[in-house]
């Protein structure tokens, strides 16, 4: 009699909420209550169709909310100081674009907003919704007048009113960031706009960094989505600059998920000492290099000696219980029952019509002990939601928080890890340990912090990563580090990884693959064992379909151009497109431009001439002959070694 998932749930075990509320639980909930108990200074209601001005000190706090969703504020400001000068100069959007290189600022290093003598204003600390507009001005009588709506209720108007008392002048229309505001530039350059993707109590947290006085309007639009056809009120709460507010992007597990703030990994303390400069990815702040190197430096110290890359942004889901082996059986393409204890394996995750959900690496820790690493928490809710359906005896649980992890690359990396990792009498040392398995042990001796070591990597070179609990995290780091000195090791940022894994061939979500795509179009058709695994699996018939009437395959093309290829460049055959470029780069190694490319299997054997299309794919052509693939090691004796 198996107990089903759903039933678990009323006895305490994990739902789905539970499950969601498990990933990232820790971050959300700091993301709620870093704001409680905190006294705000300003505490100021914009009602709909009205806008208040207001004065902020430099450091201070400005959370800017939609308290019912889906509605746009418009948000200028003006240094004080230059206004006490007479100078009346509003945080310009254009300057802002042009300095920055984003159409509008986020949380990060492009954070700042600029006004048009260049000075810094603030700067996006937060912000929940990661959609706005800075293309167009606040909405102005014009605006309206021209759509047949003559004396309709606008912003500009509105901001005109309420920075009257600053001593401010009006203007017919006011330049401004339009947070919450969804609109989009397309193809022919035209803008458009739809519905705002904010929620009810998504925000913007703002800093200033200079004494500003501030305006925000709530748009009173109810002409067109940009309000959802309803506009409402907008809360504006100023905080001291005495609180210091992570700086974070807010992360949905499914559209019914609350958000889930970006974190630091636990190696952030000794990575942030050795570089600024941090990229968000999947919810943590990873960096993308280095201050004392460069991503070509980096590059080459994976090739010949040896690299520590933080990868705490890989998800862990655990699996275990009685059913566990029959789960990912159903679930993944490889065929888990020939998968040994201590054993590892690289499988996709597919959908029923056989587009891919996610790739990963399967580890089984016991007999009905298995840990899914993969690149989305999605993965997890995907697994209890057939657990659930089978009625399977089995507990389903997110430890990405428990679980950071070190990947340690290049040829030295065995030299550089087996000095300090300690394994008992019944776990491989680290000598010992083969490609694609893990053992357990400590950190220096048997009475070191716990962790486990797998030899996987994603560099195309000999290499391990290295598990851990966060709180030992910092140990672990300096340890590797200090054993890394005499063998050259770096630390290696996002960058230079993008550049090692494109030559060796090793596919990235949303580049390679994506649910259009099969494993067999994104290159990875190995990993589905049509012959050798006669279990069913979620998309076997699709995958049997698809192999046997292939339309596109992932190919290596050599560029005869030294110019940037990269992701989404067209392929063409004569003036017919026939596919695209899903990663390219310039190899330091090879001193020859490559790529990835998914290509129609009418033009993708091996010595094909293509060509690259720039600017309207018709202008400027780079040929392209197709090549074996991976360009770097393409039989992976590296890794093996």
């Amino acid at each position: 009699m198996g107990v089903t998932v759903a039933r678990m749930a009323e006895d305490g075990s994990l739902s789905q909420s539970a499950l969601e509320a498990d990933q990232g639980s820790a971050s959300r909930a700091h993301a709620q209550r870093q704001f409680d108990g905190l006294e705000p200074l300003q505490d100021l209601l914009v009602k709909n169709a009205t806008a208040r001005a207001y004065a902020v000190k430099a450091g201070q706090y400005i959370q800017i909310i939609d308290v019912d969703g889906k509605q746009c504020t418009d948000f200028q400001c003006f240094s004080q100081a230059k206004l006490d000068q007479g100078l009346q100069l509003p945080l310009d959007v254009t300057t802002t674009r042009t300095l920055m290189g984003h159409s509008y600022p986020m949380p990060g290093l492009h954070a700042k907003y600029y006004d048009q003598d260049m000075t810094a204003l603030i700067e996006v600390v937060q912000d929940t919704v990661g959609r706005h507009d800075a293309f167009a001005m606040a909405c102005a009588a014009k605006y309206y007048d021209d759509l047949g709506y003559p004396g309709h209720n606008n912003c500009s108007d509105n901001f005109n009113l309420a920075l009257e008392g600053f001593g401010i002048s009006g203007r017919r229309g006011w330049m401004a960031i339009n947070f919450f505001f969804n609109t989009f530039i397309d193809a022919h350059g035209v803008v458009g706009s739809d519905e705002p993707w904010s929620r009810p109590g998504d925000y913007v947290l703002l800093r200033a960094l200079t004494d500003l006085v501030c305006v925000s309007s709530a748009c009173p639009d109810d002409t067109s989505p940009a309000n959802g056809w309803n506009p409402t009120d907008i809360l504006v709460r100023v905080f001291d600059a005495g609180h210091a507010f992570p700086t974070s992007i807010a992360h949905r597990l499914t559209p019914a998920s609350e958000p889930t703030m970006s974190r630091q990994s636990a190696f952030h303390p000794r990575t942030s000492a050795l570089t600024r400069n941090f990229v968000e990815y999947k919810g943590f702040w990873l960096a993308r290099s280095y201050a004392k190197s460069d991503p070509i430096a980096e590059y080459w110290a994976c090739r010949e000696k040896a690299v520590l890359i933080d990868l705490s942004a890989l998800r862990k889901i655990e699996v275990t219980g009685p059913d566990a082996e029959t789960l990912l059986q159903h679930c993944l393409t490889r065929d888990v029952k020939k998968l040994g204890i201590g054993q590892v394996v690289y499988s996709a995750l597919c959908y029923p019509h056989g587009g891919m959900l996610d790739d990963g690496t399967l580890l089984r820790l016991g007999r009905d002990n298995f840990r899914w690493i993969g690149g989305d928490d999605f993965g997890g809710v995907w697994l209890q939601d057939q657990a659930k359906a089978l009625g399977l005896q089995v507990l389903i649980r997110n430890s990405t928080d428990q679980l950071h992890n070190l990947a340690v690359q290049g040829p030295a990396s065995r030299a550089v890890l087996a000095p300090i990792i300690w394994t008992p009498p019944h776990q491989p040392t680290l000598a010992e340990l083969e490609w694609f398995r893990f053992t357990v042990g400590r950190l220096g001796d048997a009475n070191g912090p716990p962790l486990m070591v797998s030899r996987t990597g994603y560099t195309g070179e000999l290499g391990y990563e290295v598990w851990c609990h966060p709180r030992d995290a910092c140990a672990v780091f300096d340890a590797v580090m200090a054993a890394g000195q005499p063998h050259g090791l770096m630390p290696m940022g996002l960058d230079a990884l993008d550049l090692v894994r494109i030559e060796a061939g090793l596919i990235f979500a949303a580049y390679e693959f994506s649910d259009q795509t099969d494993p067999f179009e994104a290159g990875i058709g190995f990993t589905v064992p049509l012959k050798g695994k006669t279990d069913d699996f979620i998309g076997r018939a699709a995958l049997q379909r698809r192999k046997d009437n292939p339309a596109h395959k992932l190919v290596g093309l050599d560029i005869g151009s030294t110019e940037a290829v990269g992701h989404g460049d067209s392929v063409y055959a004569g003036r017919a497109q026939v596919g695209v470029v899903t990663s390219g780069m310039r190899s330091p190694l090879l001193g020859k431009t490559i790529a990835l490319a998914r290509v129609d299997v009418h033009h993708s054997a091996n010595g094909t001439a293509l060509e690259i299309g720039k600017l309207d794919g018709q202008q400027k052509r780079f040929a392209a002959e197709v090549v074996r693939f991976p360009h770097y090691d393409p039989d992976k004796t590296r890794p093996r070694s």
